[in-house]
């Protein structure tokens, strides 16, 4: 069957106590206006606001060493998860509902479900 995805989320890795004062500097450095530095209300997400035909750009509270990675949305993660599979990455970690996955290169990486209505351009069909 099957199954769609694409670029969805450029994630910004902070290893820090407060994300606040770091979506600021993003914000500025972006010139993208923060949408909340509180996005689920854990302290873990704040997020810059994007057009649509953009990736999001999400900072993300973390334990290990501050990076930048980015994610791959989908509407059927194990399919996804698969066809990466076969072009040489591994899966890593299941986190709540998504795969954290690390490619020939080293570079980690996540599948996600959908995160915007409607999936939007730039989407990639896979049989």
């Amino acid at each position: 069957m099957p199954h769609h995805s694409r670029l969805s989320n450029l994630m910004i890795d902070c290893k820090v106590d407060d994300l606040a004062p770091h979506a600021e500097f993003w914000s500025k450095a972006l010139g993208k206006p923060i949408v909340t530095v509180d996005q689920d209300g854990d302290g873990k997400y704040a997020e810059l606001r994007t057009e649509a035909d953009e990736p999001m750009i999400l900072l993300q509270k973390v334990d290990h060493d501050s990076r930048i990675h980015l994610d791959i949305e989908t509407d059927d993660i194990e399919a996804e998860v698969a066809r990466l599979e076969k072009l040489g990455a591994k899966r890593i970690k299941f986190c709540k509902r998504w795969w954290v996955m690390e490619a020939p290169s080293g570079h980690r990486f996540c599948v996600v479900r959908q995160q915007r209505e409607p999936f939007g351009p730039h989407l990639n069909r896979w049989d």
